[in-house]
C-alpha cells in the first residue's frame, strides 16, 4: 500500500479563510539555550486540512469526536473539475458526470484546483469554485457520507451558497472536508481510492484539523 497525501501544510502566516485570526506558529523554545525546541500554535480549529461537523453551522449539532472513527476511513471517488473558472459553481449536471460511479456510503471529493493556487490572493481568498446548492442536494440523493474539496469552504465565499451548502450535507450527518490539494497522482487515483482522514480528539469541537490521505495499491 502507498499513501497519497491530500493536505495542505501549515505554517506562520499560511492562507486561510478571511474571516478567521491569522495562522501564527512562533518558536516558543529554540536549542541551544533551552535545551529543546518548542513552538506555540495559534489558529482556528478550521484550518488548513479539516473536517466540519454538525455543530459548526447547526445549533446543537453533532460535534466532531461524536462520529465514530471509522465513519472517516471509507471508498472516496475523485471528481476531476479542474477546468472551472473562478466564481463557478460545481453543480448537479457537473457531477452527474464527474461522480457517476461514485457509490452510496463513500466519500466525494471535489478537485478544482484551487488548492494549488493556495495564495493570500483576491481569487483564492473570495473567487473560488463552490458546489452549490443543487450539487450539494446532488449528492444526498447520491448517499455519500463525506464531501471534500481543495479551497477553505465547500459553498465559497458568499451567500446563500455558502451557509445553504453546509447546511445541506451537515443537517445529514454528512460530514465535510475542507483545504485538500490533488496531486496529478490524486487525481489519476484508482476509483474507488481508499481515504484516511481521521480527525484529531477534539472534545465537542464543531470541527478539527486531520491528515486526508488516499491508500492505494502499490504496482507491482
Amino acid at each position: 500500500m502507498r499513501l497519497i497525501d491530500l493536505s495542505q501544510p501549515l505554517f506562520d502566516d499560511c492562507p486561510n479563510c478571511p474571516a478567521h485570526p491569522a495562522v501564527q506558529s512562533k518558536i516558543a523554545a529554540d536549542h541551544p539555550r533551552d535545551g529543546w525546541r518548542l513552538e506555540m500554535l495559534t489558529l482556528a480549529s478550521h484550518t488548513g486540512s479539516h473536517l466540519d461537523a454538525p455543530l459548526h453551522k447547526l445549533a446543537g449539532g453533532k460535534a466532531i469526536d461524536a462520529y465514530p472513527l471509522e465513519s472517516f476511513v471509507c471508498d472516496a471517488f475523485v471528481a476531476d473539475v479542474t477546468n472551472l473558472a473562478a466564481d463557478e459553481p460545481i453543480t448537479a449536471a457537473l457531477l452527474l458526470d464527474a461522480l457517476a460511479d461514485a457509490t452510496e456510503g463513500s466519500a466525494a471529493l471535489l478537485a478544482t484546483g484551487w488548492g494549488r493556487r493556495r495564495t493570500k490572493s483576491d481569487d483564492w481568498l473570495r473567487r473560488s469554485p463552490f458546489l452549490s446548492i443543487d450539487g450539494a442536494e446532488w449528492l444526498v440523493e447520491r448517499g455519500v457520507r463525506g464531501v471534500g474539496i481543495d479551497h477553505y469552504s465547500i459553498g465559497g465565499s458568499r451567500e446563500p451558497h455558502n451557509g445553504r451548502v453546509h447546511e445541506i450535507l451537515l443537517s445529514r450527518g454528512i460530514w465535510i472536508l475542507e483545504e485538500l490539494n490533488f496531486s496529478d497522482e490524486a487525481l489519476r487515483a484508482p476509483r474507488p481510492s481508499t481515504l484516511w482522514t481521521l480527525p484529531i480528539n477534539l472534545r465537542g469541537h464543531s470541527g478539527a484539523f486531520c491528515r486526508p490521505v488516499l491508500a492505494v495499491e502499490r504496482e507491482s
